[in-house]
């Protein structure tokens, strides 16, 4: 008897610990991106942020709602404009340049846009720093990347609060037919891998949907079936909606998602954790999830216009892969051995369902009424 209860303590204190995440706010991630472009006679510069990053830096959501509206938006657009222009230092050979024009305005994805243009001399060396990431909240990432006058990449570098520099020598000098070669710490491969892997780890809502299927598995055939389906579905989404193919607004996503997770929970307990037909169900849930991971590439401004998309699709869609794989090996020994029990399966999967029903629950509130 002492085993059995041990066993099921175990498992009580592991769904404590997830329902507890799980109530926390999903996909804080923290990311912007910074977009410098040679243009004629110029270096023009896009740098975005979610509306949720720039409350850091000049709080703009007055009746904090969530969402900026127009008004709101004219109120706080200058001197946020003027905060981010000056923590955007740009060097020409180790000489400081200030922007000759600076442009705020909020796009239809509800993201700021900040549009500067410095003036473009002949150059050898360029010095970028963007101190604008330390003010924003622990964690923060921003996507760099420089292309020349045609849009072809020149240098691309996923940075953070311990690297906000990055410096471009030029073959010859600076100009919109120049050559360069970046220098910062983080390759962009292996930065856009660990974001992958991180976001799927701390994406409670795509853990527990995960967990939800699993916990009905009774082999590894099984088992490798729903994270097979799960993982076509959302790298398809993924790839469609990064490349601009289909756009679906965060809007209705996430609440889509908290469904998912509410509709997988309760028809755990209805069916007593019958998974038969289970791929199809995981499949087309799995297209709404990928939709959520193409939000994060999203914000960072990733997309058919951003350019260089293919490599930071790649090493993120990895990232989540191997993360989602590493969940499985350690919950799904768990599982496995929990089965073999005749007390976990009349009580455990249904109160483990339960507590994954609710998490959806609150969650479909949360996204759709605050």
């Amino acid at each position: 008897m002492k085993k059995p209860c041990h066993i099921h303590s175990l498992l009580a204190w592991w769904l404590a610990i997830l329902g507890g995440v799980g109530y926390a706010e999903a996909h804080d991630v923290g990311l912007s991106t910074a977009s410098f472009q040679w243009r004629t006679n110029q270096l023009a510069a896009t740098l975005t942020f979610s509306v949720r990053d720039t409350e850091a830096i000049v709080p703009l959501d007055a009746n904090r709602d969530g969402t900026v509206s127009p008004d709101e938006f004219i109120r706080g657009r200058d001197a946020l404009a003027t905060a981010i222009a000056t923590n955007c230092l740009v060097q020409f050979d180790g000489v400081p340049v200030d922007p000759d024009e600076v442009q705020c305005q909020l796009d239809s994805s509800n993201n700021v846009d900040v549009a500067l243009s410095f003036p473009n001399p002949e150059f050898k060396e360029l010095n970028l720093d963007f101190p604008v990431i330390r003010w924003l909240t622990s964690g923060h990432r921003m996507y760099f990347s420089l292309r020349d006058a045609i849009g072809q990449p020149i240098a691309e570098r996923l940075l953070n609060q311990d690297v906000t520099r990055v410096v471009v020598e030029f073959d010859t000098g600076g100009s919109a037919a120049g050559t360069g070669t970046g220098h910062a710490p983080t390759p962009s491969f292996a930065g856009f891998l660990k974001l992958g892997v991180e976001h799927i780890l701390t994406g409670y809502d795509h853990l527990l949907f995960l967990f939800a299927l699993l916990i009905v598995t009774r082999n590894f055939l099984s088992a490798l079936q729903v994270i097979t389906c799960f993982t076509v579905a959302h790298s398809i989404t993924l790839g469609v909606a990064t490349f601009d193919l289909v756009h679906v607004s965060s809007r209705i996503v996430e609440p889509l998602i908290a469904v998912t997770i509410l509709y997988v929970g309760l028809e755990n307990v209805w069916k007593h954790g019958d998974p038969h037909g289970r791929w199809l169900l995981t499949f087309t849930f799995g297209l709404i999830h990928g939709f959520g991971f193409a939000s994060v590439l999203r914000e960072m401004g990733i997309g058919a216009q951003a350019g260089g998309v293919v490599m930071p699709l790649l090493a993120f869609n990895l990232g989540v892969e191997l993360g989602q794989i590493a969940v499985a090996a350690v919950v799904l020994p768990l599982i496995w051995r929990l089965r073999k029990r005749e007390s976990f399966l009349r009580y455990g999967v249904p109160a483990c369902s339960v507590l994954v029903a609710l998490a959806g629950a609150y969650w479909l509130v949360q996204r759709v009424w605050f």
